[in-house]
């Protein structure tokens, strides 16, 4: 039976948007050699990008969220001007348990726990949130933090869980974490609603763990991403926090605390508790970071520059901060954000903050990996279209950034067209941070099929050169990556 005549059986899951259209899942696993192309697929294209996002395998329990999907990666194979197809499941131990039981067994995210279980005690941790390539394996994690599954790059095969040190066992590790090609290292963060709220850690080139400290917090909070530059690692405390009363009660109810600055913790790479250091900014709230790096201002004191797409700050008539409507769009995945920036002067102890960009709304930010902790030019987001119902924003464009010149181009191919996070990809013997491609699923609400497609880097605005028509629908989804072919072959 196919998992579209499951979905779905209940009354109030007829309507529910978040299982029809380019979001209804899927229930098969396929390897595809042969396609539809439109336009020429570059032959100096090699390598591999890859997707993460939820898709069910069984009828969830309860009322089912976006968010509450199995972890299924989706991956295109570009070798020479040919191209292969395949996804599969992420084999989380909930996955196992629900397939030994042949139905849903896990209540999703808008469902209330028992009264004084914790939410990350009872909750499915599915892998479906975001895919980095370390030490020859594709690590997929989940937005609530917890385990982190290792998988093969060229099979998708789960091959365990990313736990060789004991010290790592039971830390809920986030779903954003940072790896820096340049030296093969994994830097992540950890959190929860137990002290010390927070873990920093980093994973050596050889998978081993390297560091591991507690970064102690005042209460539970909600990080979603960090930073790196070459030398320090940026975790993040945003006054945002679940509401103390309604988390002991078994459920989400979101606080923002407008009178609490943004803090911000840098550590040295490897670093020790009492070498962390904090900073203070304005209140805000932010899921993703573009990048960050080091740089020496005109008084010879060394600055850490991040940049990232927090949202924006709704104000009421008066001037003052609507609470209220924060809260609205960050708890229904409202997409209302600014392209930001904070410099962190180690010398003086200052924070200086501005905005970037509140023009063009983007989110889900992609550089050339190479760069990732040093300073880039470029940056390619996906630009925010309006949400059509609650919880489910719209991919709807891309957006390039060139951060030396101050200039952004934007491509918006028009209405019915759903984009996924777009990494950028080098061209082979590439000369500059962008001689290469962009590379994204795209649903065809028109066509009703899934495509990818790939863009060149330097002139996005022109359209895809090649649009890849996919024989199965690639349900909306969460972060991707780009994995280059010498990647691949160096971690076989």
């Amino acid at each position: 039976m196919s998992l579209d005549t499951l979905i779905p059986p209940a009354p109030y899951m007829v309507h529910n948007p978040n299982l029809l259209g380019g979001f209804a899942p899927v229930d098969k696993e396929l390897i595809v050699t042969e396609f539809e192309v439109i336009g020429t697929i570059p032959a100096d294209l090699n390598g591999m990008y890859v997707r993460n996002g939820p898709v069910p395998q069984y009828t969830p329990e309860g009322k089912y969220h976006w968010y509450d999907g199995d972890g299924m990666l989706q991956a295109f194979y570009f070798r020479n001007g040919q191209i292969e197809f395949r996804n599969r499941w992420v084999r989380t131990d909930a996955w196992h348990a629900e397939q030994a039981a042949g139905k849903g067994l896990y209540s999703g995210l808008k469902q209330r726990m028992p009264e004084g279980v914790l939410p990350d005690d009872a909750m499915k941790n599915t892998s479906n949130t975001d895919v980095k390539f370390h030490n020859g394996k594709l690590l997929s994690m989940w937005y609530r933090g917890g385990t982190v599954y290792q998988n093969d790059p060229y099979t998708l095969e789960t091959l365990g869980k990313l736990e060789p040190d004991p010290r790592l066992v039971g830390l809920q590790i986030s779903a954003h974490s940072r790896a820096d090609e340049r030296t093969g290292e994994y830097m992540f963060f950890a959190y929860g609603n137990r002290h010390p709220y927070m873990h920093y850690g980093v994973v050596g080139a050889d998978g081993a763990l390297k560091t591991l400290l507690p970064v102690e917090l005042p209460g539970p909070r909600l990080p979603h991403d960090m930073a790196i530059t070459e030398h320090y690692s940026i975790l993040h405390d945003f006054p945002l926090v679940n509401n103390p009363e309604a988390l002991q009660a078994g459920r989400y109810s979101l606080d923002f605390h407008a009178e609490w600055p943004s803090r911000f913790a840098i550590i040295p790479r490897h670093g020790t508790v009492d070498q962390i250091r904090w900073f203070e900014a304005s209140p805000r709230y932010m899921l993703h970071a573009v990048n960050a790096w080091e740089e020496v201002n005109a008084q010879g004191e060394t600055e850490i520059i991040m940049l990232g797409t927090p949202y924006a700050m709704p104000k009421q008539f008066d001037g003052s901060l609507d609470v209220k409507r924060l809260l609205f769009t960050i708890g229904t995945q409202g997409m209302d954000q600014e392209l930001y920036q904070w410099r962190f002067n180690l010398a003086t102890g200052q924070t200086r903050e501005s905005v970037v960009d509140d023009v063009f709304n983007t989110e889900f930010p992609m550089i050339n990996a190479r760069f990732q902790g040093y300073k880039n030019r470029y940056s390619y987001n996906v630009l925010m279209g309006k949400m059509r119902t609650l919880e489910q924003p719209r991919f709807q464009g891309l957006v390039k950034y060139d951060y030396e010149l101050g200039h952004s181009v934007a491509y918006n191919p028009g209405e019915g067209y759903w984009f996924s996070e777009a990494p950028f990809a080098e061209r082979d013997n590439a000369q500059l941070e962008d001689d290469g491609y962009l590379i994204s699923f795209v649903w065809n609400e028109q066509a009703q099929r899934s495509e990818v497609w790939v863009l060149d880097a330097q002139h996005i605005t022109q359209g895809p050169v090649a649009r890849v028509i996919l024989p199965q629908r690639v349900p909306n989804g969460f972060h991707g990556t780009w994995v280059s072919q010498a990647q691949l072959q160096q971690g076989r």
